[in-house]
């Protein structure tokens, strides 16, 4: 590994393949609820299409921004390997919500026992909805994680990794394409044939399946420390900035850089190299 990964436990097996696994059990579950959303909405919770599609697409598009706080936390603070799982754990209890969801019709003895405080603000709605953001905060938050996670597990300074590294990429792509399509026959078909509780209970259990996988797999894992904030670095950089706007540059030029026999003042990350570029 180069120098800027600082590596805290056993180094990865070639044979572990866990990243990938629970990378097709997140997507496909995760799109087994995207392709038949507005079809539950409509069927179950008796929403009008323009509602149901309104609300699909908001919880889309916070599917779409919870990879930004899912980024930040690896980064900073977490590391990418326990923001998975934190967040992995928070996508399998939005499947449990949407899997009780879907069986309160019927364990319910009369059709007012779940209404809450109107006619449309039933306990329903509020388990199903509680239960698609807990998902989107979850899934979205462990994808960006997964994928560099697993990058991180080949050294690019060797060749032999480095091309396996490559053939990771690949496969990445292959498994989204396989789990999209699995998602959009057989989950969706269940959904509409065998019911929703059904039909949501197996793509929980394949989110449960990928990460029990990445859990077992902690000791393989070749794993980065957070770096900290880089929120916090650019306003040391703006602060720095400000304070020596009307100082004099120094007669000695090595004092504006770090000399190449000096590492990376920030622990974990490689320094950069200097250039006359801007002279």
């Amino acid at each position: 590994m180069e120098s800027t990964v600082q590596v805290y436990r056993i180094p990865l097996l070639e044979d572990d393949n866990s990243q990938e696994v629970c990378f097709f059990c997140s997507y496909l579950a995760y799109s087994s609820i995207t392709k038949n959303l507005v079809s539950y909405l409509k069927e179950v919770l008796h929403e009008t299409n323009v509602v149901a599609a309104r609300n699909v697409s908001t919880w889309q598009g916070t599917c779409y921004l919870t990879p930004l706080v899912g980024a930040f936390l690896a980064d900073s603070y977490l590391g990418k390997y326990w923001t998975s799982l934190i967040f992995c754990t928070i996508f399998i209890i939005g499947m449990v919500m949407l899997i009780l969801s879907a069986a309160l019709p019927l364990i319910s003895t009369s059709s007012h026992v779940w209404l809450a405080w109107t006619d449309t603000v039933s306990y329903q709605h509020i388990i199903v909805f509680v239960g698609l953001y807990m998902v989107a905060i979850g899934y979205g938050g462990q994808n960006p994680c997964l994928t560099s996670f697993g990058a991180d597990q080949f050294d690019h300074t060797d060749e032999e990794e480095r091309n396996r590294r490559s053939t990771f990429f690949n496969w990445r792509y292959f498994i989204l394409n396989a789990a999209s399509l699995v998602s959009g026959t057989i989950i969706v078909w269940v959904q509409d044939h065998e019911g929703w509780l059904l039909g949501f209970t197996i793509p929980a259990l394949f989110v449960a399946l990928g990460g029990a996988t990445l859990l077992l797999g902690s000791t393989l894992y070749r794993i980065q420390k957070p770096r900290g904030s880089p929120v916090a670095r650019v306003c040391q950089v703006l602060v720095a900035a400000a304070r020596n706007f009307n100082k004099d540059l120094p007669s000695d030029c090595s004092l504006l850089y770090e000399l190449p026999e000096q590492g990376s003042s920030i622990g974990g990350t490689r320094k950069l190299d200097h250039t006359t570029g801007l002279e």
